[in-house]
């Protein structure tokens, strides 16, 4: 893994739905600059406390931006190369890094290489691109069958197995981190071959050591995912999944085997850690009780790993993922021209950010800290870190009366508030109010 990822904390954007534009792409020859929309936001991911910018995709599609038809020219709804390059620049210029969305499982079906197919059939030079079933009375002009990824009729699975399709993924992540981009998010990484991955990725690295690779992965085997692909890291669902859910449902017992998988984990890579995305429910939406959104953000910046703010979270937007057609768009809303534009209910969540940035800014060996159980019960956790000679503890309360939780070597507190004592037996302890939690020095 690069060194600098040591030290990133990412704001992830999806720029088409952020910048307000079109749902579908514009008649040929039009073209809207609303990439310097993004440029406005940088400061205020660095007040968050941030230094990378997670961009969803860029390149030339038919929609909503996973169905690239072009994966060598920015969408003409956010500008052309001009305005990519000014962006990079910019975040450059502030320190920030900036990941690029890579959708390589899956193209558009307008996508000149399927079209190719359409309409020279079998003979077409990139038919070995896909996976095609022809019927026998196949004409011109008709498309054949395709694999298609997850049911979507109109995005046409790439046949991994094909060298030009290994040719092409490695050309378009060189020349993107040729103009600058400083790593890749691999969409659907999931559903590809580690193997071609395991093709691709010595060419890039080659010529670009310090580039970061983040796989999209759901479910799986995590750790033999990134070894056989050659990732940096993969997207960790599971801990999503379990944050949001065990503390929901008030069963922390959840969120503690999570914590141990996680560890396990963390003995082989540093995973992309989040509470949010652009596929799911906003976590002010996930949680029935408002006053627990402090203890998921106390998780997702205490354990080891990569953690990266999903656009909005940072001011609690709240918003429902729906599966349907246009049901990404409430988790997805546009922003407003600038951040003087964003309402001051959001500012308290805001300041939460901000000090558990500020905390895991000041203990930076957190990056690739293992969770260690202290005390687990449905409504209470408690959780140690440690590294670089330091060691934290965690401790989170969902109850609705004050509790006392063992903490052994409990001392300082650094965030959120509890009180530290000795028990009856001795023994190290804090209370942590109703719905408390707090981040010790241990």
């Amino acid at each position: 893994m690069p060194d600098w990822v040591t030290d990133a904390i990412w704001w992830q954007v999806h720029p088409l739905s952020f910048t307000g534009a079109e749902p579908a792409a514009l008649p040929p020859g039009e073209l809207r600059h609303r990439l310097p929309h993004l440029q406005r936001w940088l400061d205020h991911l660095l007040a968050l406390g941030c230094n990378g910018l997670a961009l969803g995709p860029v390149f030339a599609s038919g929609t909503h931006g996973y169905d690239t038809v072009d994966h060598f020219r920015v969408d003409p709804r956010l500008g052309d190369d001009a305005d990519l390059d000014a962006l990079l620049a910019a975040a450059h210029e502030r320190g920030v890094r900036v990941l690029l969305d890579g959708v390589f499982n899956h193209v558009g079906r307008d996508h000149p290489a399927f079209r190719a197919v359409v309409e020279q059939g079998r003979d077409a030079p990139t038919a070995d691109w896909f996976r095609l079933h022809w019927p026998p009375d196949w004409t011109p002009g008709t498309a054949p069958g395709a694999d298609v990824f997850e049911g979507h009729d109109l995005l046409v699975e790439l046949d991994h197995s094909s060298p030009a399709v290994v040719d092409l993924v490695t050309r378009v992540m060189t020349h993107w981190l040729d103009r600058g981009a400083d790593g890749w998010r691999l969409d659907a990484a999931y559903a590809v071959p580690p193997s071609f991955w395991a093709r691709v990725l010595p060419a890039v690295r080659a010529r670009h050591p310090q580039a970061y690779v983040v796989g999209e992965v759901i479910h799986g085997d995590y750790p033999r995912l990134v070894a056989e692909g050659g990732l940096d890291a993969v997207t960790q669902y599971e801990l999503w999944q379990a944050v949001w859910h065990g503390i929901a449902e008030r069963n922390l017992f959840e969120l503690a085997w999570s914590l141990q998988r996680h560890a396990g984990f963390l003995r082989s890579f540093v995973p992309w850690t989040f509470v949010g995305n652009h596929d799911v429910t906003r976590i002010a939406s996930q949680l029935p009780d408002v006053r627990h959104l402090p203890h998921a953000l106390a998780v997702l910046f205490t354990v080891g790993g990569t953690p990266a703010v999903w656009s909005g979270d940072e001011h609690a937007f709240r918003g429902v993922k729906e599966h349907r057609a246009g049901g990404d768009d409430a988790v997805r809303p546009p922003f407003p021209a600038d951040p003087s534009g964003l309402s001051p209910l959001g500012a308290p969540t805001f300041a939460l950010h901000r000090e558990l940035v500020g905390l895991r800014r000041r203990h930076r060996w957190l990056h690739t800290a293992a969770p260690g159980q202290v005390h687990v019960a449905n409504e209470q956790l408690v959780y140690a870190v440690a590294g670089d000679g330091q060691r934290l503890l965690v401790a989170l309360n969902l109850a609705d009366a004050a509790v006392r939780v063992p903490a052994p070597g409990a001392g300082a507190v650094l965030a959120g508030a509890a009180t530290v004592g000795r028990g009856r037996d001795g023994r190290g302890g804090v209370e942590l109010p109703a719905h408390g939690w707090a981040v010790l020095t241990g």
